[in-house]
């Protein structure tokens, strides 16, 4: 398969002078590992820089094994830009997900095609739930290992906390939990996905029954060979979680019930 087809799935803009300069001098001052921004990553992007999606880049907010969220900076606002890394992603974990959706048939077993492709599927995954009303980062672009999408955080550029770290207040913490099922119940029946990953290290929460669920990559759709199971665990972890907040919660089989509609 031509690799042509993984390089860009992103609109051709006009070139935008003085954005790839900009970028330049941010990746500059921030001095982070070579594994992070190897050539292909910088490459792709001063590519999606010159299309006007990014002008720069001003820290990482999230660290992991497989990618690292930097927030960037686009005009006057603040995108989140994730950037999957080849060298220490998990490909057996990745391939376990993309074998068997039919959005990603004959890409090959090669270490950079599986990272696009899985950077590919969370978009696709995202724009799914987006357009289906799902409370999660609007998606705006991406080219191969790199996803930018909405920055979700405070008036003062601090992204919101993951829902583990800062867990539903007392008096929202009911409502959220129902927020979240109506959210899975679009997913599912709207976007006709599962997320495969759902639990309080998936959700934002900035406070006052504010959240934002994300990290669509392992989302997988309906007739996946695993969805069900995949639909089970997700939904198994979030009622796990709002019991130890003593909120009153539906059994999994209800959850399901009401998720399947």
């Amino acid at each position: 398969m031509s690799e042509d087809k993984y390089f860009s799935a992103i609109e051709e803009l006009e070139p935008k002078p003085g954005k790839v300069k900009r970028l330049e001098k941010t990746l500059e001052d921030l001095k982070v590992e070579e594994e992070v921004f190897d050539q292909y990553t910088l490459m792709t992007l001063y590519e999606l820089s010159r299309r006007g999606y990014i002008d720069g880049l001003m820290g990482f907010v999230k660290t992991g094994k497989e990618a690292n969220v930097a927030r960037g900076v686009r005009g006057d606002e603040l995108v989140a830009v994730k950037i999957y890394r080849a060298a220490t992603s998990d490909f057996r974990r990745m391939w376990r997900y993309i074998r068997g959706d039919p959005r990603f048939k004959n890409i090959g077993r090669k270490r950079h095609r599986i990272v696009y492709a899985w950077t590919e599927k969370e978009f696709k995954n995202l724009t799914r739930a987006y357009e289906a009303g799902v409370r999660c980062p609007e998606p705006i672009a991406h080219m191969n290992n790199v996803l930018i999408m909405e920055f979700i955080g405070d008036d003062e550029g601090n992204p919101y906390p993951l829902m583990k770290d800062n867990p539903p207040e007392e008096e929202y913490a009911e409502d959220v939990l129902s927020n979240i099922l109506d959210d899975y119940r679009r997913m599912y029946r709207k976007a006709e996905i599962v997320h495969g990953d759902l639990s309080e290290y998936n959700i934002l929460y900035g406070g006052k029954g504010d959240y934002r669920i994300i990290d669509f990559s392992q989302g997988v759709v309906l007739d996946h060979p695993i969805a069900e199971e995949l639909l089970i665990r997700d939904l198994r972890n979030l009622i796990r979680f709002f019991e130890r907040l003593s909120v009153d919660t539906p059994t999994l089989e209800e959850a399901l019930e009401y998720v399947r509609g």
